[in-house]
């Protein structure tokens, strides 16, 4: 199925490298245009030249840490001046914050719902009304499957996951009498650079990277990790018209590793 998004302008945070950077690609290539928020600058900067060389698409792009309440603010306005409103938002900005419950601190808890729930929650709050006033919008918020099925040692990313379920639901309902959908992906392993973070860490013992890969793949029921490209698809699907009646649910790019549907 060809997807197009031709017309429509897109918003998508932590947009410099991995699943956000693969959605951007993937939006552009089929005609969005793109707005990236990330922090770094250089590698904003970076991913946001080889979009453009690789799709011929409009990519514009501000850094910012969107957990800075007022930094976020500042670069959606810049944003709104060079795009006028936003179709299509995408919230993926967030690494992963984890540990044994006891040593987690205020300022641990803070830090993660700072940039998992509030950031989303402000970037709803200000593009949700244009979206409603022109009638056609789409949220599509990144999560992981642990919001729906937490392990141990998995606060807080793994609460503050499942906020944005709840989170997604209520935009969902606000939303639909509008023509504004609101989904959430859950995301199971995909071989991002946060792969190869864990791989430099040492968490892989002595093997090579593509060793690791294949090993932690292999507990998959389909076998291997996916790649951002599928995930990118889904992202590109519910972004589209052709999901023109999917709002409020939650879709498992997992391979088939979650426990729970």
């Amino acid at each position: 199925m060809e997807i197009s998004l031709a017309g429509r302008k897109a918003l998508i945070t932590g947009g410099s490298r991995g699943l956000g950077f693969a959605m951007a690609k993937r939006f552009a290539k089929s005609g969005a245009a793109v707005a990236l928020f990330a922090r770094r600058e250089d590698v904003l900067g970076e991913a946001a030249e080889r979009i453009r060389e690789a799709t011929g698409g409009h990519v514009w792009a501000h850094a910012c840490d969107v957990a800075d309440a007022v930094a976020l603010k500042a670069a959606h306005e810049a944003m709104a001046e060079e795009f006028g409103h936003v179709d299509i938002l995408v919230n993926n900005a967030g690494g992963s914050i984890s540990g044994a419950f006891e040593d987690l601190t205020d300022e641990m808890w803070q830090q993660d719902f700072e940039l998992k729930l509030f950031a989303a929650v402000r970037l709803a709050r200000w593009c949700l009304p244009h979206m409603k006033a022109r009638k056609w919008g789409r949220i599509v918020n990144i999560l992981n499957i642990g919001a729906r099925a937490p392990k141990p040692r998995g606060a807080p990313t793994q609460v503050t996951r499942a906020a944005g379920l709840a989170l997604t639901k209520v935009l969902a309902g606000d939303g639909a009498p509008h023509g504004v959908l609101a989904n959430a992906l859950l995301t199971g392993q995909i071989v991002t650079d946060q792969i190869a973070r864990r791989h430099e860490r040492g968490l892989a013992g002595n093997l090579s990277l593509e060793d690791y890969i294949a090993e932690e793949g292999a507990g998959i029921p389909m076998g291997r990790m996916g790649t951002p490209e599928e995930y990118a698809n889904a992202a590109c699907f519910l972004a589209s018209d052709a999901a023109s009646y999917v709002t409020g649910t939650a879709m498992n790019i997992d391979g088939g590793l979650s426990p729970v549907i």
